[in-house]
């Protein structure tokens, strides 16, 4: 019996949707302005009809390239439920790429295996990893974004005002239009909120270490979590240099796909949250092989996402399997980054839902936790392929 089962279970089919939109408002931050926004939507099909989804959304067209002319054939004809071997597999096919479009495409492939293999089960994801700690997870509004013009944080307050009337209790603007005028806008955002609503700030990447450090020494006074992405990954000693003065800690990672880069990433002692994204450092593979190396240095860690709905669930799975840390917070770690730019791809079967404490509940249902269809991504398809056994 278990041996027809495991056949049945096999991979049969990979399949790509390259699917992408222009935002109403070009979405600005401290590196430039966001026009469109393209990923892709890998959908594994197992010969019993069982469907999983994963996502890239930094490389997209480049990672296809890869799953379709090498990876895939590495998948197809094995079972979901081999994820673990599939993804060491994988991992030995990177050759010279150890931290780039090849982890994006692994991250892809280990995202949908899994959502395979849990849906099989009738079980969770969480579940399928040995069980989540937790049912509700704290979401934060990633968002504003800075503005074109003179004034770029010009409807800050009227976005805030819209995040807290939806029940956000933590939100991240972007930042980045000069030290004096960050300090600014953050004291004003923290007196909008009030106490108890939690703010950080993101810069993206986009400003030298020294400019990021200005920032936060300016926005101290607001009573900010964490200043994220100061300066650009590979600037580790700009992040200690930033570490050893600013009074705001540093949140970061989410750039990064190799287990060796986060080593290094955290051997600075500069960062105080840790924030891989699922898309980016080998899916939930990665994320657990992550969330340890975090815990070995005693660090909160907690999934980046700015994507599709499937990055997003993905997250919800692996914040629910990601012990808590308290972190200053009146809600404890770890958060849930939730795009509230008004992003189609996102929304697609609905707006995240939040609860009277600012948290979004883990799904009930099978896999991720969503039921996807190809025919609702078709107004914003671009491209599709297949690969088949």
């Amino acid at each position: 019996m278990g041996g027809c089962l495991t056949a049945m279970a096999t991979i049969a089919a990979i399949r790509g949707h390259h699917v992408g939109f222009a935002p109403a408002t070009p979405l600005g931050n401290a590196a430039g302005f966001i026009r469109r926004r393209d990923f892709l939507l890998l959908e594994i099909e197992a010969a019993d009809g069982t469907i999983g989804w994963g996502e890239v959304g930094a490389s997209p067209w480049a990672a296809a390239a890869l799953i379709r002319h090498g990876l895939a054939k590495q998948v197809i004809g094995q079972p979901a439920a081999a994820y673990g071997r599939i993804f060491e597999t994988l991992l030995g096919l990177r050759g010279y790429d150890q931290r780039g479009v090849s982890m994006m495409a692994i991250s892809a492939i280990d995202m949908a295996l899994h959502d395979i293999a849990a849906r099989q089960q009738g079980i969770s994801v969480a579940a399928l990893r040995g069980g989540g700690l937790r049912d509700r997870i704290p979401a934060y509004a990633s968002g504003p974004f800075m503005l074109e013009g003179p004034d770029p944080y010009a409807d800050f307050a009227r976005d805030i005002d819209a995040y807290l009337q939806r029940g956000f209790r933590a939100i991240k603007p972007r930042a980045g239009a000069g030290p004096a005028r960050d300090g600014a806008m953050a004291e004003a955002l923290r007196r909008q909120v009030g106490p108890d609503v939690a703010l950080m700030v993101d810069f993206n990447r986009g400003v030298t270490a020294r400019a990021g450090l200005a920032s936060a020494q300016f926005m101290a006074p607001a009573g900010l979590l964490w200043i994220e992405e100061p300066t650009v990954p590979e600037d580790l000693p700009g992040y200690r240099m930033i570490a050893q003065t600013s009074p705001i800690g540093i949140a970061g990672g989410e750039a990064l796909g190799s287990l060796a880069a986060f080593r290094e990433f955290l051997a600075t002692e500069a960062v105080s949250i840790v924030q891989p994204d699922l898309s980016v450092c080998g899916g939930y593979s990665g994320y657990a092989r992550v969330a340890a190396l975090c815990s070995a240095w005693d660090l909160p860690v907690m999934p980046h996402v700015f994507g599709t709905l499937v990055n997003f669930h993905a997250s919800l799975q692996a914040a629910a399997l990601t012990p808590s840390r308290r972190g200053g917070a009146a809600m404890s770690y770890p958060f849930v980054e939730c795009d509230v730019s008004g992003n189609p791809l996102l929304n697609l079967l609905g707006d995240v839902p939040l609860d009277a404490d600012g948290m979004v509940a883990l799904p009930a249902g099978p896999g991720a936790g969503f039921d996807l269809r190809a025919e609702h991504l078709a107004p914003w398809t671009v491209e599709r392929w297949s690969v088949a056994a």
